[in-house]
């Protein structure tokens, strides 16, 4: 395997803060990050998003048939062209220069990446709703945000979007002193396994819209979360809404509420809150 140094050497090049650019050079996580894949991932296509000087795309080629690279920085897509060369030859990895957040995406089976932390949202909901299996680095208290359990306090919108989508799993925490420069966070991998939501929402959209609003409430009552965020939500009668819910619901805090109960009331509120001119627009 290439060492990590080595690349940061011969790419000339140091991780930039402002850019968001943290470099992960400890082997024994690099080494791994692809053994975090669930044994029955089907690794033919690997997406990497954010490749830099390819220490992670080198186990990534260790363990795919074909890797797809995607890199925004200019020198480092040279020089992972010129690093790669065999392998490119070779027909088993491509170079894509550009925004992973506007590229198009190639037909992949699997992503494995070390994200720009400052777009993890982004990143996420572009690659969850592909329903394809990710091991993805974020800053530690996004994963656990993303991984929590209704009724603890790390529980919200980014809870009930993500496992929507997957079943979420943190499967190692990574100190600060693993990249260079070190971040000033710690970082976490998280594992995600697609697969369909054991509830059924009649509308996706409204459904994940639905719940981003009631959280900006998260410390009020549903009944009132659902009053106050309508300009959020879309909801044309909050009362229609409310009179449609028990009494006892009404008093919980969206914290306390799993996705399976969100569906639910998202169906409630689109069913009985919505006029019909609007139904289905969303």
């Amino acid at each position: 395997m290439r060492d990590p140094d080595g690349l940061l050497a011969r790419a000339g090049v140091r991780g930039n803060p402002d850019r968001d650019q943290h470099f992960l050079i400890d082997d024994r996580v690099l080494d791994r990050v692809p053994e975090h894949l669930d044994a029955d991932t089907d690794r033919s296509h690997i997406l990497e998003i954010g490749a830099g000087t390819g220490a992670l795309t080198d186990r990534l080629l260790a363990v795919a048939d074909h890797v797809t690279a995607i890199e925004q920085d200019g020198k480092l897509v040279s020089f992972l062209r010129q690093e790669f060369a065999d392998e490119i030859d070779a027909g088993r990895l491509t170079v894509i220069e550009g925004d992973a957040l506007n590229v198009e995406f190639p037909e992949y089976t699997a992503s494995v990446s070390n994200l720009p932390y400052g777009a993890s949202s982004e990143f996420a909901f572009r690659l969850l709703p592909r329903a394809k299996p990710t091991v993805l680095m974020f800053q530690r208290e996004f994963a656990e945000r993303m991984a929590a359990a209704a009724g603890t306090d790390e529980y919200g919108r980014l809870s009930v979007s993500a496992q929507h989508y997957a079943d979420i799993e943190i499967v190692e925490t990574v100190p600060r002193e693993a990249f260079s420069p070190p971040p000033e966070v710690e970082s976490a991998i998280v594992r995600t396994i697609p697969r369909e939501p054991e509830y059924e929402v009649a509308d996706e959209e409204f459904f994940l819209g639905f719940v981003t609003a009631v959280f900006t409430q998260r410390r009020k009552t549903l009944r009132n979360a659902i009053r106050n965020t309508v300009h959020i939500s879309g909801i044309d009668d909050a009362a229609a809404v409310i009179d449609q819910l028990d009494e006892d619901l009404l008093r919980r805090r969206p914290g306390k509420l799993p996705p399976s109960i969100f569906a639910e009331i998202a169906t409630v509120a689109l069913e009985y809150g919505m006029d019909p001119g609007t139904r289905g627009g969303t």
